[in-house]
């Protein structure tokens, strides 16, 4: 029996130009796309990766040939295609992006009509259009048109600002440190930031494919050129964002790096305040600080596999304010049920406005958890094999929503899932007592390496 291979992980498809996204597999797929949709026009946006352009081309060319029309948003970060979804009336989109990953890989991400990434199901019945060979093929006097949409930056702006206090926000005349990453929300941030009265710094602020300065990827390992220029700067805050956009990590006024799910706790907190009793959205990975934070206002927290689809489908399902990844990805359904670092970023502003306190304060005033995480290489072909060796290995109260969540006490757990997009297991841990989590996260990951080894010496691969 031949196993299809099924193309959509966490966040969309990915892989690399020329070796997993072929251009002949990248016109079919998007043909097979275009035929779900049906009708047009699919707006195509991409970040700042070097095989982008091309990749979009491709995406274009398929969508077109399926009989749809297309119009390109070019350069732009991702919740600025998927707010134009949205708010401009498509029918659909596509954007190019692989997020957080290394610059050799590209990504294809398809928004449905309301801006949000189409689910698991949908997501499934392209792979079948695909997999049958059943997309549409227009003749040539029907195949689709394509135009360029110019106002997508602009629209997006506009719309993150609608959502906040603009004159508050200006009386305060932050000083801001902005590290795009070289990525594609230097194209909006920092005019957007400008405009509210923000003294605004920018480090790794051109957009480069290659991701020199830092990487695509922000984490504390790799920021301490952001708190270096916090601190030179004087600034009140320090915000970096991932390579398409849709996330954002800050850094406090005294240099100090913070975990997404923690300045996430703070927004949370502060939007909750405001509408007590809303519902929270969020994964099995981020903190227990949520459900913390979410009690003080009534509020009741659902947890979902990790993914921002799953978290984004979750809060349209349940008519959810708000939604929350411990990667930095914050959801605001009055904006859209999609990530957006900016609109993170406007939040928390309005938040220090609010306040009136620095950033560090009103982090230190937060319920207090350690975390760890840690991360191994292994092949996507055994990852299923790997999972069952840890599982039989675990002991605790396990939870598998997604992977293997092992709870000891109350407070302390470890998770261990199966990377959506690279050929990763990744480990997460939290307890409020540091040295038990050390020993946890320890404990684990030789569990998790040695199960790695054991199956791939063993030469087994899943079935």
């Amino acid at each position: 029996m031949i196993v299809e291979r099924k193309f959509f992980g966490t966040n969309g498809i990915r892989g690399i130009l020329g070796k997993d996204l072929m251009p002949d597999f990248i016109i079919e797929i998007s043909q097979s796309i275009g035929t779900y949709f049906d009708q047009g026009p699919i707006l195509i946006g991409y970040d700042g990766r070097l095989s982008s352009p091309l990749i979009s081309k491709l995406v274009s060319a398929g969508i077109m040939a399926s009989g749809l029309d297309v119009m390109e948003a070019n350069l732009t970060p991702t919740p600025a295609l998927q707010c134009a979804v949205k708010k401009l009336g498509y029918k659909g989109g596509v954007m190019i992006t692989a997020s957080h990953n290394p610059p050799q890989y590209n990504g294809i991400k398809v928004v449905g009509r309301d801006g949000v990434e189409i689910s698991r199901e949908d997501e499934a019945k392209i792979e079948r259009i695909y997999f049958d060979k059943s997309y549409r093929k227009a003749d040539w006097k029907n195949v689709g048109n394509c135009n360029q949409e110019c106002s997508v930056i602009q629209n997006y702006i506009k719309s993150v600002l609608s959502h906040v206090d603009i004159n508050a926000i200006k009386k305060r005349g932050f000083r801001v440190v902005l590290d795009p990453g070289n990525g594609v929300m230097a194209i909006a941030a920092p005019y957007a930031l400008s405009s509210l009265n923000c003294k605004v710094l920018t480090i790794n602020g051109h957009v480069d494919g290659e991701f020199p300065g830092r990487g695509a990827e922000p984490t504390p390992s790799n920021l301490s050129g952001l708190s270096d220029a916090v601190k030179s700067f004087n600034a009140d805050v320090g915000i970096a964002y991932d390579g398409d956009g849709d996330r954002a990590i800050f850094c406090d006024e005294k240099g100090v790096i913070h975990w997404g799910d923690r300045t996430g706790a703070l927004l949370i907190d502060y939007v909750l305040s405001k509408n007590p009793g809303a519902l929270v959205i969020t994964t099995v990975s981020t903190s227990q600080i949520i459900d913390f934070i979410a009690e003080k206002y009534h509020s009741k927290v659902l947890r979902t596999r990790v993914g921002s689809v799953d978290v984004s489908r979750a809060m349209i399902d349940n008519n959810a304010l708000l939604g929350l990844e411990e990667n930095g990805g914050l959801f605001y359904a009055p904006h859209i049920q999609t990530r957006d670092g900016l609109i993170a970023s406007v939040l928390l502003l309005e938040a220090l406005s609010s306040i009136n306190k620095p950033l560090s304060e009103i982090l230190d005033a937060l319920p207090k958890f350690h975390q760890r995480k840690a991360k191994f290489d292994c092949p996507n072909e055994i990852k299923k094999l790997v999972m069952e060796e840890i599982e039989r290995k675990s002991i605790g109260r396990i939870e598998k929503i997604d992977g293997v969540k092992v709870w000891t006490d109350d407070n302390t757990w470890v998770l261990l899932r199966p990377s959506g997009t690279e050929p990763l297991i990744r480990v997460f841990g939290e307890s409020k007592d540091a040295n038990k989590l050390d020993e946890l996260i320890d404990k684990y990951s030789s569990i998790a390496k040695d199960s790695i080894e054991k199956i791939k010496r063993c030469g087994l691969s899943k079935p």
